[in-house]
């Protein structure tokens, strides 16, 4: 019956679960005011949550790029990132203010995640043809081994360390007093202080707060990838992915070229769950990281992203719908039932919505 429906070129290009999904967002937008629920914040929460997210759904590019697949693996970054941040916070970096610590912590973070991309590339090399299934154990196995690590490192700072016994990180630590913030709030875009400063009355658009600096960040990485694939070497790591047997005939050292996405991809996810924490507010440690890798991958496909291609747009789309989806769905049916189902929906519909991404990734190799 879907077929029988003529699309415009564009449209149909998008495809029809996309257009569902982007006409259920909608309709939820439809619905805000009905339901006495402010339109603005909601448009204000979507954007923080992409800003939060943006950067770790453009990690599965180089590795998508390359041929290695979806990056099950995103927790070795994740975890790379936690371990700048935690060591920033550590060798108090805060005393020179918010932007140092963030940044030390980025810096911190950076060979971790080049020895542990280094280190999971070389594994996905031995192992080709089934790299998302040895990247997921890779990525459950590398959790579990740092909830061990997190209580014997040795760590002392107060702000971290569990008080009574003075050993072992707490599950989640405050980023007051360090980098909350730091990206959020630079060149911030307040409607509220607009309307303030000019002595006027904006209504309800004095719910909006632009995130612009996590957004800059993440334009200036997404350009930077954009333009890393239009080099060369990028024009390389594409035809690995695509046909690594011409590749390796036209000269191309395929190995080298696919640890070099796996670094990078690990790389993006360190400076990726740094952007989260900042904006978040906090760390969380354990068993956290569990909770960002089917998100992250349902996201890109769902923006159109198949195992063997990828783009800007396709993070872009995916995770504003997939954000949006997770923002809008809990609060909405809340305020339509006026009963807290919130973390219900928001798990029922996530989940649903990382089951239909995940059907989709057969579909980029036939």
């Amino acid at each position: 019956m879907l077929e029988a429906i003529v699309l415009p070129p564009v449209l149909k290009k998008m495809g029809y679960p996309r257009l569902i999904i982007s006409g259920f967002l909608l309709i939820l937008f439809i619905m805000t005011p009905f339901v006495g629920i402010s339109l603005p914040m909601q448009i204000t929460n979507i954007i923080n949550r992409f800003s939060w997210n943006a950067v770790l759904v453009l990690a599965m590019v180089p590795m998508i790029h390359s041929g290695c697949g979806l990056n099950f693996g995103i927790p070795l970054g994740i975890l790379a990132g936690l371990l700048g941040g935690t060591i920033s916070i550590q060798l108090g970096f805060e005393r020179f203010g918010g932007p140092v610590s963030f940044l030390m912590a980025v810096l911190i973070a950076t060979p971790f995640a080049v020895l542990f991309g280094g280190g999971y590339g070389t594994l996905l090399n031995r192992i080709k043809g089934g790299e998302m299934m040895i990247a997921t154990y890779v990525g459950f196995s590398t959790i579990s081994f740092m909830c061990m690590m997190w209580l014997i490192l040795p760590y002392s700072s107060p702000t971290m360390v569990y008080g009574l016994s003075g050993n072992g990180l707490r599950p989640t630590i405050s980023l007051d007093g360090f980098y909350n913030q730091v990206l959020a709030s630079f060149l911030e875009i307040d409607f509220a202080k607009i309307a303030r400063a000019l002595n006027i009355s904006l209504g309800a658009l004095e719910d909006i707060k632009i995130p612009t600096g996590s957004l800059l960040l993440f334009a200036l990485l997404a350009f930077l990838m954009w333009a890393f694939l239009h080099t060369k070497t990028g024009t390389a790591m594409t035809a690995v992915g695509s046909n690594p047997n011409f590749a390796r005939a036209a000269g191309i050292n395929v190995d080298r070229i696919r640890t070099l996405s796996v670094i990078m991809s690990t790389w993006l996810g360190a400076v990726g769950i740094l952007i989260y924490q900042q904006g978040f507010g906090f760390l969380q440690l354990y068993n956290a990281p569990n909770n960002m890798t089917m998100p992250t991958v349902a996201a890109i496909l769902i923006g159109g992203a198949l195992v063997n291609k990828a783009s800007i747009a396709n993070v872009i789309i995916g995770t504003i719908l997939f954000q949006g989806m997770v923002t809008m769905t809990p609060t909405i049916m809340n305020a339509v039932i006026h009963t807290d189902m919130s973390e219900v929906i928001r798990i029922i519909v996530s989940q649903g919505m990382i089951l239909y991404a995940l059907t989709r990734k057969t579909e980029g190799s036939k």
